[in-house]
């Protein structure tokens, strides 16, 4: 018997899927699928009242897409990792996630022995990505970087902003940061979203990734 197994909760809207992954964690020693919701308004109204440890959720979900709801996820479990799982590889909706709080990305055609090591990895505080999905990062991240100045026309606060906001921190967080005021990190983000063109955080920190301002 294990004492302490990884407690794993599953959104995926696909039900042979769903109960597929959730035979494969509970028939696993050192795994314990704790909860199945097929949507990520239902995992955020329904869930686990204590954080399990780690989340699957599925990138394309009815309603709420998984990619948007990972922000939300990590505010009710701040310490939980998320691994996002796809049946695609969409670039601009990978990055998404990870900028909302993703800790990994997997294709669903990952082997069942692969799924079960990422989450304990996950667990363990890492950050696994199946390969399709890792070399799209590296390649992003290799591309020359610009001065912020020279595409977006985003000053070096705003970008400074950016950054902080891509690791995790709120606008609170960030204002503490920064040293300023929570009107100023709102009057930068404001400004930072007629110049990217974006109506969310995560748009403005997924845009200015692929760009290569941060």
């Amino acid at each position: 018997m294990i004492s302490n197994p990884i407690n794993v909760v599953l959104i995926e809207d696909d039900k042979a899927m769903r109960d597929g992954l959730a035979v494969l964690i509970d028939g696993t020693p050192g795994f314990r699928c704790r909860s199945l919701f097929g949507s990520m308004e239902d995992a955020l109204d329904q869930g686990p009242a204590a954080p399990p440890d780690v989340i699957l959720c599925d990138i394309h979900l009815p309603g709420e897409s998984g990619s948007m709801g990972v922000g939300k996820l990590m505010d009710k479990y701040p310490k939980t990792a998320v691994l996002m799982l796809t049946g695609l590889e969409q670039h601009d909706l990978v990055f998404e996630a990870l900028a909302n709080g993703a800790s990994g990305y997997l294709l669903k055609k990952s082997p069942p022995a692969r799924l079960l090591e990422s989450i304990r990895e996950a667990h363990g505080g890492g950050a696994p990505m199946s390969p399709e999905i890792a070399r799209a990062v590296i390649t992003v991240f290799r591309k020359p970087k610009r001065r912020a100045a020279d595409d977006s026309g985003l000053t070096s606060r705003e970008v400074d902003l950016l950054k902080l906001l891509a690791d995790g921190h709120g606008y609170d967080s960030a204002a503490r940061q920064m040293t300023v005021s929570i009107n100023t990190v709102r009057n930068y983000i404001r400004s930072v979203y007629d110049k990217l063109q974006v109506h969310s955080k995560s748009e403005a920190v997924s845009k200015a990734i692929k760009r290569g301002l941060l």
